[in-house]
């Protein structure tokens, strides 16, 4: 059987490290692609937004899944992972994004887990070929590392999740499952849609100038212990100004903060 097109079986569950984002009492660090000319790159898109159509369901018994990533070991992990799963089905896998979009249009699956960073044509390449084809395929990227400018424009081309690949595998099916559902997923946290996203409070007026310089570094990727060296201020005040900051914006992850800044200039 090809490797481009193995068809799922019953195999046992195999544990694969696909990743949660830190909330805002958490420590770790949101790992950021800072390589010169990703962050500035005009995401511009000369599509419609795609999430704007109205929301549809997968309604159909199991969920078709096609799985796109260019190392053979992590599509068999994944793969392993959801066949263990009822209402899943692996109905083919892609070995790089060219194949991955023929491979949709061919079998039109429910969702494309789709690698970001893929040799030749990178994963958003083929995102915005499948939003060129008007694809109803539920994409959800799957990456290491991403900035919240490429979320941003994978949800606008049609993206339906994002979910960092050291995430623990009940984190991707539980995605899948709300993507599903109609609902967006940007790392740990699903939220109702992009429109709604896209309409939130996004005025720098309601912040503070200290939440702005807060808003600046968690765009940067830092951690609350980097933050509060970086201001001078400890890291219980880092978690309060935080606090305040989701609840004026509305955002529930460290992620969905940047890219709601990323999109909007709440940020230095």
């Amino acid at each position: 059987m090809s490797d481009g097109r193995r068809r799922g079986a019953n195999d046992p569950q195999t544990k694969i490290q696909v990743s949660s984002l830190p909330q805002a009492s958490d420590k770790k660090r949101i790992r950021v692609d800072t390589r010169p000319g990703r962050a500035e790159r005009a995401w511009e898109s000369k599509f419609p937004d795609r999430n704007r159509r109205p929301v549809r369901k997968v309604t159909t018994y199991p969920i078709r899944i096609l799985i796109a990533d260019d190392h053979a070991i992590f599509r068999d992990g994944l793969r392993r992972l959801l066949v263990t799963q009822e209402d899943f089905a692996v109905v083919a896998e892609a070995r790089d994004s060219k194949e991955a979009v023929s491979l949709t249009r061919e079998l039109k699956p429910d969702i494309l887990l789709l690698d970001l960073a893929m040799p030749k044509v990178s994963g958003m390449e083929a995102l915005r070929e499948l939003a060129q084809d008007g694809s109803s395929v539920y994409t959800i990227l799957l990456t290491a590392a991403i900035h919240p400018v490429e979320v941003a424009h994978a949800l606008r081309l049609g993206a339906r999740g994002v979910v960092l690949k050291e995430s623990p595998p009940e984190l991707l099916l539980s995605s899948i499952r709300s993507v599903c559902d109609g609902v967006c997923w940007v790392g740990s946290e699903a939220f109702k849609g992009w429109a709604q996203f896209e309409e939130r409070p996004k005025s720098k007026s309601e912040l503070t100038h200290r939440e702005v310089e807060i808003i600046s570094e968690i765009k940067a990727g830092s951690s609350n212990r980097e933050i509060a060296r970086t201001l001078s201020i400890s890291e219980e005040t880092v978690k309060r100004h935080l606090s305040n900051i989701f609840e004026k914006l509305a955002v529930s992850s460290r992620l969905e903060l940047a890219v709601l800044a990323s999109r909007h200039d709440l940020s230095l």
